[in-house]
């Protein structure tokens, strides 16, 4: 495969509860072996709790909105233009405290496994499960 052209019918999007994950690039869509790219609406109220991605390093693009980023143990508001670099297994959550729909770009290196894509959930754990109380 030398490439390919992705029309806004084909992006694959998914549905996570909290929000939607619309797929750009990922081994399933166009053989990517590097880079994983996802754009992310994360509606009011809602969040991609604490967790890890161990072996992928991430970087987090405002396309909408603000989101409540944090990173390890560390909360800020970014808005739109703003970005937040994420190491590899480094705790960080995403979470809309607005009214609306907010858009994130994630971009994810490298690509891990068949869908690209690895996460470990750490949000029940101490000290992430006690950071932010509803």
């Amino acid at each position: 495969m030398i490439g390919r052209f992705l029309k806004k019918e084909e992006i694959q999007k998914e549905d996570v509860g909290w929000g939607t994950l619309m797929w750009l690039s990922s081994p399933t869509l166009n053989q990517a072996k590097s880079i994983l790219i996802v754009e992310v609406e994360i509606n009011p109220g809602g969040g991609h709790s604490f967790h890890t991605h161990p072996n992928q390093e991430e970087m987090i693009y405002v396309l909408d909105g603000q989101v409540e980023q944090w990173l390890e143990g560390e909360k800020r508001i970014l808005g739109v233009g703003e970005t937040v670099f994420v190491p590899a297994n480094t705790v960080h959550a995403s979470f809309n405290s607005t009214s609306r729909k907010i858009r994130l770009l994630a971009t994810l290196s490298p690509v891990i496994g068949p869908t690209g894509y690895e996460i470990v959930d750490v949000s029940e754990q101490a000290p992430w499960s006690k950071l932010r109380i509803d």
